[in-house]
């Protein structure tokens, strides 16, 4: 993991959950660690780590994270075995 990911990966579990993580920053995270990204209809975004996979869905027209959104991807990491 690089330090741009391993920055991302920290805010992520931040406490209060942090509502403006780029949502570029949370697909290299992904990349990083090793999960397969494919793009779904519309603003659908599947990924699959570790056995693990989700649906996620791009934040638009901004392109940052909404908390509900950190939530589930701190639950979809967990589920996938990485934790903090």
């Amino acid at each position: 993991m690089n330090s741009s990911s391993l920055k991302t990966y920290k805010k992520i579990y931040q406490d209060p959950i942090l509502a403006n993580i780029e949502w570029s920053d949370i697909e290299n995270l992904f990349e990083s660690l090793g999960a397969r990204i494919s793009e779904g209809s519309g603003s659908r975004v599947r990924v699959e780590l570790n056995g693990e996979r989700a649906v996620f869905h791009r934040p638009h027209p901004e392109s940052t994270t909404d908390k509900g959104a950190v939530k589930s991807v701190r639950r979809f990491l967990e589920n996938a075995g990485v934790k903090p």
